[in-house]
């Protein structure tokens, strides 16, 4: 007896973005681990802060209090102030998984983000334009902290 499963197609969606910051490769990077953890907010400006753990197989998650929350990742790799890697869910209860990359590059005005967003399973057509929102209002906020002459205070 032969059994077979029915063929689904794997989607693949990728966002790429390449964001320059006027600061240092170590306030660019400490930015960014901030503003994906405890500064975290939605693009409408709502705290949705999370918990990264800056190191390899470290969590990002959104505590919730008492022991409630939502697993969105691990980090894969980091190699400070130049990598920060991580693979999970994210916030996709649709069975697709994501890595996020985001590569920094010293450049003689500062430091360029190089972000690439690759999700494979199923995913929601209408979620598209919404990721791509949210990762382009992260990274001005990431940009401007580290920009911001106070950055090192929040950070």
């Amino acid at each position: 007896m032969t059994t077979t499963a029915p063929v689904s197609e794997t989607q693949t969606f990728t966002i790429t973005e390449d964001i320059t910051v006027r600061a240092s490769l170590e306030q660019t990077f400490a930015s960014l681990v901030a503003q994906m953890g405890r500064l975290n907010e939605s693009p409408d400006g709502t705290p949705l802060p999370m918990v990264l753990e800056p190191h390899p197989g470290g969590r990002w998650y959104r505590e919730l209090g008492g022991d409630n929350g939502h697993l969105w990742g691990f980090v894969q790799s980091i190699k400070r102030p130049v990598l920060l890697e991580i693979w999970g869910p994210l916030f996709m209860s649709t069975g697709a998984h994501s890595n996020l990359m985001y590569r920094l590059t010293e450049t003689p005005d500062g430091t360029v983000i190089k972000f690439t967003h690759t999700l494979v399973g199923p995913f929601p057509e209408d979620h598209r334009s919404r990721l791509t929102a949210g990762w382009s209002a992260l990274h001005a906020r990431v940009r401007k902290a580290a920009e911001s002459a106070t950055s090192q205070e929040v950070i």
